[in-house]
């Protein structure tokens, strides 16, 4: 871990290199959002790595994301990938100001040297530059997930998107202001 870290845009050829990421982790406690409040609720899982059908069901998607004119970016230590993003360019919500986040992962052995916040800085970059105001982000309901996007200053999402908590009624739907 020589830390020379660069982050750069993903080409459709690269994103097989997401598999490459540890997304390892012990899981105690999860979040609910029951009654207009964030409840914690104990739960103990461990995750080891990705499920290889989760695996292809991301990649398929952002083969999507980048087909529809999104981007992906990764981070890298040298020519390892520590951590991947990315953003739709698709502008979502009733005042046209949302654009999803589709995915954030930093491998275990990077976390909690700001590569996170970095890949996020560059999300909202993206986003703006799609004429979002806010991203919208539906979060693993994790307390580490959750708390790492809270502490980045996103908020339970105003609007919550009918279609994207369909797909994921568990997760926790946030927005981050992009300004």
């Amino acid at each position: 871990m020589g830390m020379e870290l660069t982050y750069r845009e993903l080409k459709q050829a690269e994103l097989i290199l997401i598999k490459k990421i540890d997304r390892s982790e012990i899981i105690h406690e999860i979040y609910e959002y029951t009654n207009g409040e964030l409840v914690l609720k104990p739960e103990h899982c461990v995750v080891t790595a990705f499920e290889p059908k989760e695996l292809e069901y991301i990649i398929k998607s952002q083969n999507r994301i980048l087909a529809e004119g999104g981007k992906v970016i990764g981070a890298f230590d040298g020519d390892t990938i520590t951590g991947v993003a990315s953003v739709e360019n698709k502008i979502r919500g009733i005042h046209s100001e949302y654009c999803k986040m589709d995915i954030l992962y930093v491998s275990a052995n990077y976390r909690g040297k700001r590569i996170g916040h970095k890949l996020l800085e560059e999300c909202k970059k993206i986003a703006l530059g799609f004429g979002a105001k806010k991203l919208y982000i539906s979060a693993t309901p994790t307390k580490a997930t959750v708390d790492f996007y809270r502490n980045e200053g996103a908020v339970i999402a105003k609007e919550i998107d009918s279609d994207l908590f369909k797909l994921e009624p568990l997760d926790i739907h946030l927005e981050l202001d992009l300004t």
